[in-house]
């Protein structure tokens, strides 16, 4: 029990110290791997200055090859010789004799091998420095893509040798030329020599032209006992596997002046060799820390046991309440972390069980506030339509008659009386479609009654729809809307068409005119009101709002009219299956 009392904080604390396995964990770890990275670091760091070196050296070198290029980009002679159209071989070997400037530059320049141009000339000869254009090398690679960078300057290993290619433009006659530079590979391979970790420089399509290990120049890197897509590592510093051997890899990249190609350093040393013996340190280490922790894993087995089985407890209880069982009384004898956890447990889920409680008679009492809420509005909606209608009906009859004094008007009132029978048996439930056809039926036979030839009118429903349950009076509002404000306005008159049919899973409604239409501000203002909750206004609005409590929001009006087209509005319920 006195265990238990201590805090779970002093228990792995004096585990620890008794054994004083933390501390020689930690320094012994510690020293071993700082003295291994301290090797890694130091290797690391003398291999990026020699790729940084080798860089500065081989820039310096193919920087001369640079230079050669744009002074022959604007050597007069050479322009003159490569443009001219020759009509003997004496010219020819005449203007070759005089012009010396390639054997000029590679006599002071040993790192450059070799000068040639290509240009498309026919009458010229090729002795190895002027080259007329062939088919084969205006189909080459590095040929065609010095042609899409005209000006600047690619870097390819060709047969032999490193080769700046570079396009040079003949301004008399508006053509081209390819200056090719051979760079000495050799010369470039004994700057290489110099450096202890293996190096090799690629240019951009991974072909080895210079390195320090032999017959590897020429040879694709992913080709070679290096691996596959080596030569595609971003720049940077990595840990492979290269020939079977642990070893690090820097990648570096750098662009030549003036140039679209890229070239590539790759250096590699063995790990081993560096942290060998780091490795032997480390190896002494962890068998004098493996006997400590031996003996630490025993009493923090033991320690952990004992704690673990109350935990197990805790845990178990902790699912109950997962699942909702918040009956769980969670029982842990000590006066540790662990047993105040415990009682702090308990009284946590006493406290979520009365809130739950809480919570479910708050959930009650709101779902019947707001269904009450909705039946009133819903009602108070409702009415609203009724009055106003039948004060219009009534009126209309009422001149009629004035007017007139005709019999008819006694079928008319006939069916008023219908309609103001349905009107009265109207609670609020909701009604068949052919109910509501029917009132609508009787409340355009009225309205034709009024308006003789200027009205006219068709209603469509198929009979599949015919008995879909919904709100009472949400059509019959929209018709009057279109006999009143469509139709009435025009001296023609005009028609008023009604169509009910199931689509999409719902009930599709649409009543149209081809009365005045609404003006484009006019509508706008409209659909504002329809939006607003508080608005005072009946008909149209007082459709939306029924729509939108009792369907939802994909049941709202869609209105669309233009000034002297008529108006179309429509609606959609769902209904129910069966």
């Amino acid at each position: 029990m006195r265990f238990n009392d201590m805090k779970l904080r002093s228990k792995i604390v004096i585990a620890y110290i008794l054994f004083l396995m933390l501390p020689i964990v930690l320094v012994g770890l510690y020293v071993v791997r700082e003295y291994r990275e301290a090797a890694l670091t130091k290797a690391i760091e003398q291999t990026e200055n020699a790729v940084e070196r080798v860089k500065t050296r081989t820039e310096e070198t193919l920087l001369i090859a640079n230079d050669l290029s744009a002074r022959l980009m604007v050597d007069t002679d050479l322009e003159r010789i490569a443009t001219m159209k020759f009509t003997n071989v004496s010219d020819i070997v005449d203007a070759y004799r005089d012009y010396d400037a390639f054997k000029t530059y590679l006599s002071f320049n040993p790192e450059v091998a070799q000068i040639q141009l290509y240009i498309d000339n026919p009458t010229l000869l090729n002795n190895g420095e002027f080259v007329p254009l062939d088919e084969e090398t205006e189909k080459s690679f590095w040929f065609q893509e010095a042609m899409k960078n005209k000006g600047l300057i690619g870097w390819y290993y060709l047969p032999d040798s490193l080769s700046l290619v570079r396009t040079i433009h003949f301004r008399e006659n508006q053509s081209y030329g390819l200056l090719d530079i051979d760079v000495d590979t050799e010369y470039l391979s004994s700057i290489l020599m110099q450096e202890d970790a293996e190096t090799i420089l690629l240019d951009s399509r991974g072909v080895a032209f210079a390195s320090n290990r032999p017959n590897i120049v020429g040879k694709r890197l992913d080709d070679t006992f290096l691996g596959p897509n080596l030569s595609q590592k971003e720049p940077g510093t990595y840990e492979l596997t290269v020939n079977g051997v642990r070893s690090k890899v820097i990648v570096d990249q750098f662009y030549p002046n003036n140039s679209f190609t890229d070239l590539k350093i790759v250096s590699i040393f063995s790990v081993d060799s560096i942290v060998e013996e780091a490795n032997r340190i480390n190896e002494v280490g962890m068998e004098v820390i493996s006997l400590f922790a031996i003996l630490s894993v025993l009493i923090v087995y033991l320690i952990c046991t004992v704690v673990t089985n109350r935990l197990r407890r805790f845990s178990r209880q902790i699912n109950k309440v997962s699942i909702g069982n918040f009956n769980a009384d969670l029982s842990v004898n000590g006066g540790d972390e662990i047993g105040q956890i415990s009682r702090q447990f308990n009284q946590m889920v006493a406290n979520i069980k009365e809130l739950m409680e809480e919570l479910k008679l708050s959930h009650q009492h709101s779902n019947e506030l707001e269904r009450k809420q909705s039946e009133i509005k819903l009602k108070m909606l409702a009415n609203q339509v009724n009055p106003h209608f039948l004060y219009n009906a009534l009126e209309s009859i009422r001149m009629k008659a004035h007017l007139r004094g005709e019999k008819d008007i006694a079928n008319i009132v006939k069916m008023l009386g219908k309609l103001l029978r349905k009107s009265l048996e109207i609670t609020g439930r909701e009604i068949s479609l052919r109910e509501e056809i029917e009132m609508v039926r009787y409340y355009l036979e009225i309205q034709k009654f009024r308006h003789e030839e200027r009205l006219t009118y068709e209603i469509h429903v198929a009979p599949e729809a015919e008995d879909v349950m919904l709100l009472p009076l949400l059509i019959q509002p929209l018709v009057e809307n279109s006999v009143i404000h469509g139709l009435e306005r025009s001296f023609e008159g005009g028609w008023v068409k009604v169509s009910a049919e199931l689509s999409r899973g719902g009930l599709q409604v649409v009543v149209e005119d081809n009365g005045v239409g609404i003006p484009a501000g006019k509508l706008k203002a409209i659909l504002r009101s329809l939006a607003d909750q508080e608005s005072t206004r009946i008909g149209l609005h007082n459709v939306q709002q029924r729509l939108l409590l009792t369907y939802g929001s994909v049941s709202g009006l869609r209105i669309e009219s233009e000034q002297h087209s008529g108006t179309r509005i429509a609606f959609w319920i769902p209904v129910e299956e069966g």
